[in-house]
């Protein structure tokens, strides 16, 4: 009863109703093999990485058109990035970068499309993706390097009674790598499109909605801000973890 005296004399604001993950075919629970929104925007993200980067410069036109334009800024800026803070050596795994940046960030990007689904904004779809980076580099590390690797965690230019204490902060601090990872991603994208909601909530309200809907655009350009940075924070911290398996004596 007092709920429905609240939505009577006012309105209420569910920011986070817009991350609820639900079927698309039927209105039962979600199972591992349901087709949900997440499963279709992840889809869409797909495709267009496909799109942008196969399809829209499968011609090698000498004059680029603007798909073929775009995908060569991100591909030399994501090589760059490789080469700059891994390393030449790093280049064989530019591949599996580039498609992680183009992925993060096109997810992002379909996710300020009104209606849409934020699939970075899971952390069920973050933690897979540091996961994956996190399994890479430690296998990568191994067969590089060995026994070897292991010298990561062992900081010589301390003074020798601090090693031993210096060297299990680092392990923490190595398997914590996936969690921040992860965190990062998923926490900046969804309060970003939570204060959004808030502020679309307000807009319902004559007296404050000018202030609201002021409030909205200029979250909303923030957020395709934030959309690019945050693919970018989560790209170059893969490319420092892979310069630390590539090179642990550093």
């Amino acid at each position: 009863m007092a709920n429905e005296e609240k939505a009577e004399g006012g309105f209420e604001i569910h920011p986070f109703d817009q991350f609820e993950v639900k079927n698309l075919f039927n209105d039962g629970p979600v199972a591992w093999y349901s087709i949900t929104n997440v499963t279709l925007w992840m889809a869409l993200a797909v495709v267009c990485v496909f799109l942008l980067l196969v399809m829209s410069t499968k011609g090698r036109a000498i004059i680029p058109t603007r798909g073929q334009s775009i995908a060569e800024l991100a591909y030399g800026f994501v090589y760059k990035m490789v080469v700059d803070v891994a390393g030449k050596d790093a280049v064989k795994f530019f591949p599996y970068i580039m498609t992680l940046f183009m992925f993060i960030v096109l997810a992002n990007f379909l996710g300020l499309i009104p209606m849409s689904f934020t699939t970075t904004s899971h952390f069920a779809v973050t933690v897979v993706l540091a996961l994956a980076v996190f399994i890479t580099v430690t296998v990568v590390g191994f067969a590089r390097n060995g026994a070897g690797f292991l010298s990561l965690f062992w900081v010589a230019s301390a003074p020798l009674p601090l090693r031993p204490v210096l060297a299990i902060i680092e392990v923490i601090s190595y398997f914590v790598r996936p969690v921040s990872h992860s965190i990062r991603l998923a926490g900046n994208i969804m309060a970003g499109h939570a204060v959004i909601k808030v502020f679309a909530g307000f807009a319902a309200s004559a007296v404050i909605a000018p202030v609201a809907i002021l409030g909205i655009t200029a979250f909303y350009a923030l957020e395709v801000l934030v959309a690019f940075i945050q693919a970018y924070v989560f790209t170059i911290l893969t490319c420092v973890y892979l310069k630390d398996a590539l090179h642990p004596h550093h």
